[in-house]
């Protein structure tokens, strides 16, 4: 069985690297058995050419794009980073194969399928009480999750409504869809299932000017990032690996 495929669109390379410990920690998986495409650097080019069919499932990290965004105001980088995702969702879609994103892939899968996303459930950096819908009780990618847990969120944009093709999950009080599927096998989380106490530290510090927080908070935020406790979210990412690669 060939890798995993993890897309980040980060272009700061410590947020970047970091980003793939997360993921590789939470997931289990060794670092061979996952290809890392970094978007911000290339084309994702033809997607025919990806491998798909020899590769378990996709996954698409957090991202300081914004899809709801005024187009004018995005960056060529962005608008070339949302094409290209839009032309793999074409495919993950039409043959339910198995994808999962991270914050980003709310905005872009959402996108995808027609929600609206705008500024209205924005949440501040740290936690979130998370809660389980019944459908999210009796998902296999929720398995061995409590019904209501806490999850390192951060984001400017969130869904405010789902279309009818997607399922929602998990909701929280501040934001009404936390996580959703679509078809049997696609799914995005507005909270981030990578992120360990000290992957959210160092990210705020790196993203301490990006308008997720007035910078001088940046010190206080981080650290109560470090004295946070947050175990189950993880979960998430593990089982999407068993789920879909169990030889791996």
């Amino acid at each position: 069985m060939g890798r995993f495929i993890f897309i980040s669109t980060r272009e700061h390379d410590l947020a970047a690297s970091d980003e793939v410990r997360g993921l590789l920690a939470a997931s289990g998986l060794p670092a061979d058995a996952l290809r890392v495409i970094r978007l911000d650097r290339e084309p994702l080019g033809e997607i025919a050419t990806l491998g798909l069919e020899h590769c378990p499932g996709v996954i698409l990290g957090g991202s300081p794009f914004n899809t709801s965004e005024d187009p004018l105001l995005k960056s060529d980088l962005q608008l070339r980073c949302e094409s290209d995702l839009s032309r793999l969702l074409d495919v993950l879609v039409h043959d339910d194969f198995p994808f999962l994103g991270a914050c980003y892939g709310v905005g872009t899968l959402g996108a995808h399928q027609g929600a609206l996303i705008d500024r209205r459930y924005g949440e501040p950096v740290g936690t979130s009480h998370i809660r389980l819908t019944t459908q999210g009780q009796n998902d296999p990618l929720l398995t061995g999750l409590p019904a209501e847990f806490d999850a390192f969120v951060g984001h400017k944009e969130a869904v405010s409504s789902l279309p009818s093709t997607a399922i929602l999950l998990a909701e929280s009080a501040a934001c009404p869809v936390q996580m959703f599927r679509v078809k049997t096998n696609l799914y995005a989380t507005q909270f981030h299932p990578e992120l360990d106490p000290q992957g959210l530290a160092q990210r705020i510090l790196i993203y301490r000017d990006a308008g997720y927080f007035p910078p001088h908070e940046a010190q206080r935020l981080h650290d109560e990032a470090l004295s946070a406790r947050v175990q189950w979210p993880s979960l998430v990412l593990g089982n999407f690996v068993q789920r879909y690669g169990p030889s791996v």
